[in-house]
């Protein structure tokens, strides 16, 4: 037997992503908004020298510079 999400193409994770912004978006709006501040997410990561941990970074906003970054170099 195949999952319908299986089936769909989607990843596991993806369909726990849709189908919890689903559930959220049809709750009344008091529980809609604790919901959904619930439901977001700052992940950050560091990178690690010599057995030192260096600056701590937000990764939404690395990779967004990243892209930039990668942008630039590929139009010059």
């Amino acid at each position: 037997m195949v999952f319908a999400w299986k089936s769909a193409g989607l990843t596991y994770n993806r369909y726990l992503t849709v189908a919890s912004r689903v559930v959220r978006r049809s709750l009344k709006e008091d529980k809609r908004v604790a919901a959904e501040r619930r439901g977001e997410m700052d992940l950050r990561f560091a990178k690690w020298e010599n057995g030192k941990m260096g600056e701590t970074k937000n990764l939404a906003e690395a990779n967004a510079s990243a892209a930039v970054e990668a942008a630039n170099k590929g139009g010059a």
